[in-house]
């Protein structure tokens, strides 16, 4: 079974933002604060470019398992990658209220975090990080 691609690394995360463009490390240091809040943990870098907070195991049905963080994002060069732990389907309030954004299957993608409602956006992670340690507690 292959192992997992994206794992915690030693690389520091500031020095990771220090590579970003001015509006990328803005972004990313009021999502690193907004993350830190939600989960009570610190930023650590998995893989060369996603930033996480908390980890947690995860066991598919097929066997395959491995470790992920809690809440996680990426500063793309076309969009800032949220990742959280479930689809939308049951978020089009909060969804409506975000503003300006694309979905993936447990990913929300957006421009700027300008274009979207901070108060929104928090929800969304707090509630992925809630279903996260509620399943897998």
């Amino acid at each position: 079974m292959s192992e997992a691609k994206t794992r915690p690394t030693d690389v520091a995360v500031d020095a990771f933002l220090a590579g970003l463009p001015e509006p990328q490390q803005a972004d990313s240091r009021a999502l690193i604060a907004l993350m830190r809040e939600v989960t009570g943990e610190e930023p650590r870098m998995w893989g060369p470019s996603i930033v996480g907070f908390g980890s947690y195991h995860y066991r598919y049905a097929t066997g395959r398992e491995g470790d992920a963080p809690l809440t996680s994002f990426s500063p793309r060069k076309q969009n800032l990658t949220v990742y959280l732990s479930y689809g939308f389907e049951e978020q089009e309030e909060l969804l409506a209220r975000l503003g300006k954004h694309k979905l993936g299957k447990a990913c929300l993608y957006v421009k700027r975090l300008a274009d979207v409602d901070q108060a929104a956006l928090r929800e969304l992670v707090q509630q992925s990080v809630d279903e996260l340690r509620r399943t897998n507690a």
